[in-house]
């Protein structure tokens, strides 16, 4: 224990931040499974609680291995990644487990395990636009060397997630688009991307509204009229997220008092944002927004300092990701966007969400820790060459 310890690199900041958000997640979970325990599990309330706290201690294990790495492996894993993940994207669509309507998950044999594979392709798609944009930048503005094979390969990877997962698509593409920009792609390819987008956007919308029939149309369809008329179950949970919060007031019910994890159909997930209020109050959810931003800072922080280009783009890119998933899951929490079904990352009750979102700030961590180890050898080797360097003589005052 004492050695693991001991290697644990990095900025400290960002450990700091995921050990109190799984302190947060924890006690939520623990406190907003109750109804679940009582439905699969004889009453026994403890079952979640410590289930979820294996997987947060696997999370931790995955995290510490990936940080152990050196960040410029990941340039050649992200290759390997890519080509995997997308035929795990097409074998979901064609045969993934059906949960909720939508083949997002993957079983695994023997295990029984499901995943999303959609979690695997956000990092692999992640790390190797990061390796395209830094391997590319000495031909960075031109459309067939370097943007062309960028958005191609970030259009397949997000049609092939759009079918069954709306939510997780639009923001790997929004991440993929900011990290180009950031990568120094031609502005006027840039927007005319987010022109494309807009009507890409604008088509899928009246395709929603003219054939709900066909796949999971008629669930986004239901999810934007019940948000803008206020009907139906999606906005069932909305209000009732929205009593939670209210209930909550600015110091909260305390932890295990909430009521409304009775009634909301997912409280130890999609909201369980509503429920930390609800027991923590207003301070206690603004609280765990600045823990976000502090991760963005902090990510932002090592990615400035970073020793190349790949290592900045990666640490924006995995950091992004995980901030715009936490910014939705909150946002749709307290009624700004319809429900989405996006985990509030590192506190959400999951499996393989947790490692994945581990794995990613893993990747940090080891861009991290290679950047204070150059920094730190630095001045050693400045002052090991002065050393070695004779003083001059000036022979005139000699």
């Amino acid at each position: 224990m004492g050695n693991i310890l001991k290697n644990i690199r990095g900025d400290k900041v960002i450990w700091i931040v995921v050990i109190i958000l799984s302190i947060f997640s924890l006690l939520s979970v623990y406190s907003s499974t109750g109804t679940l325990a009582y439905k699969y599990q004889q009453g026994n309330t403890e079952y979640y609680m410590f289930k979820h706290f294996g997987i947060l201690v696997f999370g931790f294990f995955l995290m510490y291995l990936t940080h152990m790495v050196k960040y410029t492996y990941y340039s050649r894993i992200s290759q390997i990644a890519i080509i995997i993940a997308i035929p795990l994207l097409l074998f979901t669509m064609a045969t993934g487990t059906n949960i909720n309507e939508a083949n997002r998950w993957l079983t695994l044999p023997i295990v029984n395990l499901t995943f999303q594979t959609s979690d695997f392709a956000k990092i692999a798609l992640i790390m190797f636009i990061a390796r395209l944009l830094a391997i590319k930048q000495d031909k960075i503005k031109e459309f067939k060397s370097a943007f062309l094979p960028i958005i191609l390969i970030v259009s397949l990877v997000c049609i092939l997630i759009l079918p069954a997962n709306f939510s997780t698509a639009a923001i790997l593409f929004a991440t993929s688009v900011i990290l180009m920009f950031i990568g120094r792609i031609n502005l006027k390819y840039i927007f005319s991307l987010i022109g494309l987008g807009i009507v890409g956007v604008v088509l899928f919308l009246m395709l929603i509204y003219n054939y709900p029939q066909v796949g999971r149309f008629g669930t986004w369809k239901n999810r934007i009229e019940n948000f803008r008329n206020g009907e139906g179950e999606a906005n069932y949970q909305a209000d009732q997220a929205k009593i939670a919060i209210a209930s909550g007031q600015i110091i909260g019910k305390f932890p295990g008092n909430s009521t409304q994890r009775n009634f909301l159909p997912h409280p130890y997930s999609d909201f369980i944002y509503a429920i930390i209020i609800e027991e923590y109050g207003f301070l206690g959810g603004l609280f765990i927004l600045l823990l976000y931003l502090i991760l963005l800072y902090r990510g932002m922080r090592i990615a400035s300092r970073s020793p190349g280009s790949f290592a900045a783009f990666l640490t924006i890119g995995v950091c992004l990701i995980l901030v715009f998933q936490a910014v939705i899951n909150m946002a749709v929490a307290v009624g700004i966007f319809p429900v989405t079904g996006q985990p509030l990352p590192l506190v959400s009750m999951g499996g393989t969400s947790i490692w994945f979102t581990s794995i990613a700030i893993g990747i940090m961590l080891s861009v991290s820790a290679e950047t204070e180890q150059e920094e730190t050898e630095e001045p050693q080797k400045v002052n090991i060459i002065s050393k070695n360097v004779e003083p001059k003589v000036n022979p005139i005052t000699n």
